[in-house]
């Protein structure tokens, strides 16, 4: 039983790391680099705007290395940051930033939305489920090293 689960480990570890790399590679082809896309990305998925704090929760990026594609972005008038609550700080899309996230984001997004509306409801459900508890129970395990 060891073997199978650890073959199964191994198909999972192996296929989350040919979808991470897979964005990867439409990043690249839409001529972005990765935590650009991830800015674009979330902040497109919120309406043009979004706390910092949620980007690098959400996208699980390191806080420098947003930031220093933040930076980037700022000079090429891409996104601008504003106060939000105390310290809090927004990012939010300029025009030029709703333009590039159309072209680039908007795909990925477009591709992702095909995928799940080819698959039923009950599916689509059931591997979301199946990804939180398996998450989960990783975090929870994680705790106990």
């Amino acid at each position: 039983m060891n073997i199978l689960i650890c073959e199964q480990m191994k198909r999972f570890n192996l296929l989350s790391s040919e979808i991470t790399a897979a964005y990867h590679e439409a990043t690249f082809k839409l001529g972005l680099s990765d935590s650009t896309m991830l800015i674009l990305y979330t902040t497109y998925c919120n309406n043009g705007e979004c706390l910092l704090s949620d980007i690098t929760f959400m996208s699980g990026a390191s806080k420098q290395t947003i930031n220093s594609a933040l930076r980037k972005l700022e000079t090429e008038d891409i996104v601008y940051l504003k106060s939000f609550e105390g310290r809090k700080k927004k990012v939010c899309l300029t025009e030029k930033g709703r333009q590039l996230a159309d072209n680039t984001a908007s795909k990925l997004i477009q591709i992702e939305n095909e995928i799940f509306d080819s698959w039923s409801d009950e599916k689509t459900n059931l591997y979301i489920e199946l990804t939180e508890q398996y998450l989960a129970a990783f975090k929870e395990k994680i705790k106990e090293l």
